[in-house]
């Protein structure tokens, strides 16, 4: 009966070790599944949301000679440990690649934006645009009358648009497509197409380029009065637009190829567009309304 105790206890006090280790092995196997659930959701955004059992599955057990012990639970759990810990590297490594990939696509749509706003902002004869205030919204013009004789054009050409490449913005994509045709002198079909720009695109920020490049269009074509119109509704509708100090000032060019010229409301019209926009004015645009005003005799 003594021996049989003397047994007992000494098989209770061997397994007591074997015991504590697998439990912490298995605290180490929950805290990596949760890990790799957690890094799963961020590679796999809006997937399943299910553990990968094929990835960190226990090891498939592998034949043994007969006679030969299987292994022990303490061993089983171990190989899934190193399973665990070798998929979490694999996957956390995947993130780092993504994300570098992410921000390598938002450099280039960055470059590519800044470069597409310089150049046609260059090819437009103005400086970048900058935040303006409105103040009154009408200039004091007459309405506009059809007009005579074509005059000639209100700036000097302007240099080649930004080239062609993959975009996911369709309000620029039809801007661009209108501009290109104002630059081959498709001054109708430019028309129509800017026309389409500010119907199917009134709150982008191309709205009011494609409106001020309407009028521009119209005035090119020797139509001062629609150019006009065109010009005076971009500036009533979009005051706060890109475009709508360009827009005063052709307002007052549209005026002027009137026949017979229109000086008094054109001097009206820059009138406007200093009391409106004063010092936010970019100093190409201030340059050439001197001028005008100038040509029209505006005065003082």
């Amino acid at each position: 009966m003594r021996l049989a105790l003397i047994a007992a206890l000494l098989l209770a006090g061997s397994a007591a070790p074997v015991f504590a280790q697998e439990a912490g092995v298995g605290q180490r196997v929950d805290r990596l599944e949760k890990e790799m659930r957690a890094v799963q959701r961020k590679v796999f955004p809006g997937g399943t949301q299910q553990f990968l059992e094929a990835d960190i599955g226990r090891p498939a057990a592998t034949p043994t000679p007969t006679g030969v012990p299987a292994s022990s639970p303490v061993e089983d759990l171990s190989a899934r440990v190193s399973s665990l810990e070798q998929e979490l590297a694999r996957l956390t490594g995947q993130i780092e690649q993504n994300g570098y990939k992410v921000r390598q696509l938002e450099e280039q749509f960055a470059r590519f934006k800044a470069d597409a706003d310089a150049r046609l902002n260059t090819v437009e004869g103005n400086a970048p645009p900058t935040a303006i205030t409105p103040g009154r919204q009408s200039p004091s013009a007459a309405t506009p009358v059809a007009p005579a004789t074509p005059p000639g054009r209100a700036a000097a050409e302007p240099a080649a648009p930004p080239a062609e490449s993959a975009s996911v913005d369709p309000g620029e994509d039809a801007y661009l497509a209108g501009y290109r045709l104002w630059e081959q002198k498709k001054y109708a079909e430019a028309a129509t197409a800017l026309k389409d720009v500010v119907a199917k695109y009134p709150k982008h920020r191309r709205a009011s380029y494609a409106q001020n490049l309407l009028g521009r269009a119209y005035l090119d074509d020797g139509k001062p009065g629609l150019a006009a119109e065109a010009f005076y509704a971009n500036y009533q509708k979009m005051p706060r637009g890109d475009r709508a100090p360009d827009s005063l000032y052709y307002l007052g060019q549209s005026l002027m190829s009137l026949k017979p010229a229109k000086a008094a409301d054109a001097c009206k019209v820059y009138a406007e567009l200093i009391d409106v926009y004063g010092e936010k004015i970019a100093q190409p645009l201030k340059d050439r309304v001197a001028k005008a005003r100038a040509d029209a005799k505006c005065g003082a």
